[in-house]
């Protein structure tokens, strides 16, 4: 393999590639998202398409703002020169890998425009320049595009340092080192770049999720709105990332096949991050009711009286309440809980399943019929949530296996 920069061989930690993973790890995955897909097309074709549809817009927004906040976490670690996650920032990378099938996800969104824009056909009251389908499309792929551009950026500079040791045993390795090659530079420059990229990443995920929940979500109910509703988007994004990232590594840590490892003080420190943002989401969350209480507008209560008091929307909100807030809140005081993987895979596997379904309650009451007697998540929704959840663990798997080295225990710091 050709050398590279002397300079940036000295300021890599990585020394001792990884074995990759098997082709085999990927068949289950495959057909769980093949099965989902299948079975979304069957009832998208059905009596009912709305009911897929709405189940397609929850998935593609919980998945996308998840792997938003999975990169986010690199990006805000690197921009603060926090020394304490290495390991976590090498592994929260992996979550990029899903960009490119998010952006196509919401290019299909496309084909159902006549049921995921439940405001089609109705009088707009002069919102008409805002929410129309050709402007709101072209702006929100400009802004994905943005965003997904930013964070591929970030990567490229952090596997200069993180691939410093990796065969060429690819052609995305191949690409990327012949890139490398051509465009030396010295770790600080890189190091720069990196912070510069950083910054702009987090300042367009910002604006990017908070024009995504106008867009996709606010919008659901055009006679409703809440200034704030933009920046609950974004710090729900990080939440869920937190949540997911937790989640990753507790599972690669608890893998006897992965050399990847955590120290109890790496998964407290996380956990705590993690709580924090427990409460930051919790207050955003009291916000949006506090603001129309003490305003005491008719028009705007009507839209959280039937998400939180009519039946059967008032049970999947205290699931969420207590799932993502109460639970967290009360167990994560303890500081041996937040040291422990298993104990944290359960926990951030309940807030990832409470913010799924906080996506479905923000948005089911504008696509279902009001019955109180039905529960309007079944088996349905759940076999198609899984297929895309098997699209994303193909995303994170391929990444390992492009790029196993960053599973080994000193690939996290980059300098």
């Amino acid at each position: 393999m050709t050398s590279m920069d002397p300079a940036l061989t000295e300021g890599t930690a990585l020394t001792k590639p990884s074995a990759p993973l098997k082709k085999s790890v990927f068949i289950i995955p495959a057909l769980i998202a093949g099965g989902g897909f299948l079975f979304f097309t069957f009832l998208a074709a059905g009596a009912h398409p709305e009911k897929a549809w709405l189940v397609y817009l929850t998935n593609f927004l919980f998945f996308t703002i998840l792997s938003c906040g999975g990169l986010l976490f690199s990006t805000l670690m690197h921009f603060t020169r926090a020394k304490w996650s290495h390991s976590f920032a090498a592994i929260a990378e992996a979550f990029s890998a899903f960009f490119p099938v998010s952006f196509v996800l919401f290019l299909l969104l496309f084909i159902g425009q006549d049921h995921v824009f439940t405001w089609l056909g109705q009088e707009l009251h002069g919102k008409e320049v805002w929410l129309n389908v050709p402007f709101l499309f072209f702006r929100d792929c400009v802004a994905f595009l943005i965003l997904y551009c930013l964070g591929f950026a970030y990567l490229y500079y952090s596997l200069k340092f993180r691939l410093k040791a990796a065969p060429k045993n690819t052609r995305l390795k191949a690409f990327l080192f012949r890139h490398f090659e051509q465009n030396l530079q010295n770790p600080e420059t890189i190091k720069h770049r990196m912070t510069v990229f950083a910054g702009w990443y987090m300042f367009a995920f910002a604006m990017c999720l908070a024009l995504i929940g106008f867009d996709l979500v606010m919008s659901t109910d055009p006679h409703w709105y809440s200034t704030l509703f933009g920046a609950y988007t974004f710090i729900k994004a990080i939440y869920a990332g937190f949540g997911a990232i937790i989640l990753l590594v507790s599972i690669l840590h608890l893998t006897p096949s992965v050399p990847f490892t955590l120290t109890p003080a790496q998964l407290g420190d996380m956990s705590t991050l993690f709580f924090g943002f427990s409460i930051v989401w919790g207050d955003f969350f009291y916000s949006q009711f506090v603001v129309i209480w003490y305003g005491n507008i008719p028009e705007e209560t009507a839209y959280i009286i039937e998400r939180t008091m009519t039946q059967p929307w008032s049970i999947l909100a205290w699931t969420v309440f207590i799932g993502c807030f109460i639970l967290p809140f009360i167990i994560l005081l303890s500081r041996n809980i937040k040291k422990t993987p298993w104990c944290m895979i359960v926990i951030s596997s309940c807030v990832l399943t409470g913010l799924w379904i906080e996506h479905f309650l923000l948005l089911g009451p504008s696509f279902l019929e009001h019955d109180p007697a039905v529960f309007p998540i079944g088996i349905n929704e759940i076999i198609i949530s899984l297929g895309f959840l098997g699209l994303i663990i193909i995303a994170i798997l391929s990444y390992f296996k492009e790029f196993p080295e960053v599973l080994n225990e000193d690939s996290g710091e980059v300098v």
